[in-house]
């Protein structure tokens, strides 16, 4: 019950810390026969990487991954499939000063009240490092939803602290390192960036991915719900402190004329629910957001205790995100495919002869 699996028909196992000599994933209940080859990881790992812009933690990995299991002549057997990827640019030196300190606002503090020892290389298991694999493993998911229900799944920097896009084009996303939607915006992020990197603070951000091509009908009504499990999966990722599904929040200052997505023949009207209604899938792009809080390791001093209980000063020394938002698009990305494809094989499992129902709302 040590909760390092999630997922029910598509289960995905993550192990490994920040410093610790590898990282790796098991991934079971992948069908066969899908094409998959190393390569097919390069692209969102290195989106999801450190160190390829100056706005993010200089620790630069390889981050090659290595099939130990569960593909032969490159297409899935239906068996576990092992990922694996070798840890080469840790430096540990840099958390000497903190192994009887706990950092504040970090993961320090509840993990030696649960386990009675942590590592502190990095934050070990608590560490963004982590969710290198939930990309990986997302990959596949991606994968398979494309190939065999075209469904797209794409995201963006929604809010970076107080500033928000001024215009919406995905198009233009892959083109700046902020993972922004409005091209003449990235200036201005740049320069906010660069001073906050020099004060030696931090900020938070918001991050919305969007799933198009989703068929009605995926998602359980009560306990297995398609926004519940999204919203759980989200919060799973480091550093996240709320999601939205659709509106979200918003909804709470509308009116139900304004908030109810009516319907026509020729379609939904709008997507405020995100489309989730009732737990199930619309047949609606899903809309999710999550909210990142600002990194706790800042060079800014902050105050503490140590393992003998004595008042200290701490000042997190070493390569840290000033945003931590800035490269989690990938992440969220990943979450909901995973998300995603666990509910379309449990939906094929229990009603795979339902067939298409009429009428179906384009």
């Amino acid at each position: 019950m040590s909760s390092n699996s999630f997922g029910k028909l598509f289960t995905v196992t993550t192990f490994g810390e920040s410093h610790g000599p590898a990282i790796g994933c098991v991934v079971d209940g992948c069908p066969p026969g899908l094409a998959i080859a190393p390569e097919d990881f390069r692209a969102d790992l290195e989106r999801r990487a450190t160190g390829r812009t100056r706005h993010t933690s200089q620790r630069r990995e390889d981050d090659d991954i290595e099939i130990l299991s569960g593909v032969y002549e490159g297409r899935t057997t239906g068996t576990p499939i092992a990922l694996l990827i070798r840890n080469t640019d840790q430096r540990s030196k840099d958390y000497g000063n903190i192994v009887e300190t706990f950092r504040p606002g970090h993961a320090d503090y509840t993990y030696w009240q649960k386990y009675g020892i942590r590592d502190p290389r990095g934050g070990g298991r608590s560490s963004a490092r982590e969710t290198t694999m939930r990309v990986a493993a997302g990959v596949i998911a991606r994968k398979w939803l494309g190939e065999r229900h075209g469904v797209r799944v794409r995201g963006y920097l929604s809010q970076l602290g107080g500033i928000v896009p001024a215009a919406i084009d995905l198009d233009v996303v892959e083109q700046n390192p902020f993972f922004w939607p409005d091209a003449a915006q990235v200036p201005e992020l740049e320069a906010y960036m660069d001073a906050l990197r020099k004060s030696g603070d931090s900020v938070g951000a918001r991050v919305t991915a969007i799933a198009e091509g989703v068929p009605p009908g995926w998602g359980e009504p009560i306990y297995g719900k398609l926004d519940g499990e999204l919203a759980a999966a989200m919060m799973s990722i480091n550093a996240v402190k709320g999601v939205e599904i659709g509106d979200g929040f918003a909804a709470v200052s509308q009116r139900g004329t304004q908030h109810r997505d009516e319907i026509r023949l020729d379609g939904f009207t709008s997507n405020h629910a995100g489309g989730i209604l009732g737990g199930i899938s619309t047949g609606q792009p899903v809309v999710v957001s999550v909210a990142f809080k600002p990194t706790s390791s800042i060079l800014v001093p902050g105050a503490s205790v140590n393992l003998a209980g004595e008042p200290v000063e701490v000042v997190t020394k070493g390569r840290h995100d000033p945003c931590v938002g800035i490269r989690a698009t990938p992440i969220v990305e990943a979450m909901l495919a995973l998300v995603l494809m666990d509910q379309a094989l449990r939906h094929r499992a229990q009603c795979g002869d339902v067939g298409t129902v009429l009428p179906r709302i384009p």
